[in-house]
């Protein structure tokens, strides 16, 4: 579960779960509901070609995921509905 992850696999995660990029010097990744950018954010550097465990433990915190509901989403069993319905949970995002 937990270990690094190839940074391609984490920007294809967000892109086919419901996020957006924003291509700048990061990128920017915001997460869309109901055709809106909400204010679930995170960042993916250029640079980097896979994050370890503390890069992956701060977009988790970005996104408003647990470190093992983070891995979820990105070895693909949480999907975009989930991860919406969970941010919904939390406040973080509105239904």
């Amino acid at each position: 579960m937990g270990g690094s992850r190839k940074t391609r696999a984490i920007r294809a995660a967000l892109l086919s779960k419901g996020f957006m990029a924003d291509d700048t010097h990061h990128e920017m990744f915001w997460l869309v509901v109901d055709g809106r950018k909400s204010s679930i954010r995170t960042r993916i550097s250029h640079g980097v070609a896979e994050y370890g465990n503390n890069l992956l433990a701060l977009i988790a915190r970005q996104i408003g995921l647990s470190n093992r509901e983070l891995y979820s989403l990105v070895d693909c069993p949480m999907d975009g509905e989930k991860l919406k319905r969970v941010l919904v949970e939390r406040g973080k995002v509105r239904p």
